[in-house]
């Protein structure tokens, strides 16, 4: 699995759906658009229902619900994770990247322009607060 860099600023939803379902950016904002879904929109930012319905129409199935993250050993060998969490006017908001384990590796794909590496390794430094469970297809 590889890292999708997100085209648009706020596209980071779109970007990890794009990750784990194997395609471009630009195919994952056209089916999301299809569904009603814009990076643009602030709900994509605090709300799970954006990406779930994403990941849906990719035929990508996940946990019900999401979990609050306890250790990096503890995660599933792939999920869908809320970094940078914060309350922002009283309305929560994070960065979505995902967590994949691979031949034992643990990695975090992160979308964001402009980092050294979108392979993450440097676990200390990401503070997941949640995650949503990728379910075996």
């Amino acid at each position: 699995m590889e890292p999708v860099i997100q085209e648009e600023t706020t596209g980071c939803g779109i970007a990890a759906c794009a990750a784990l379902a194997g395609v471009s950016y630009g195919e994952a904002r056209r089916k999301a658009s299809a569904l009603g879904i814009h990076a643009a929109n602030t709900a994509l930012w605090s709300d799970t229902e954006y990406v779930r319905t994403l990941l849906e129409a990719f035929g990508i199935p996940v946990a019900d619900r999401e979990t609050p993250f306890e250790s990096w050993e503890r995660l599933p060998d792939k999920a869908l994770m809320a970094i940078k969490w914060r309350m922002e006017r009283g309305r929560p908001f994070w960065h979505w990247v995902v967590f994949v384990r691979e031949g034992g590796k643990a990695r975090v794909l992160d979308s964001k322009k402009g980092l050294t590496s979108n392979n993450r390794q440097d676990f200390g430094r990401i503070k997941p607060r949640w995650y949503i469970a990728v379910t075996d297809q």
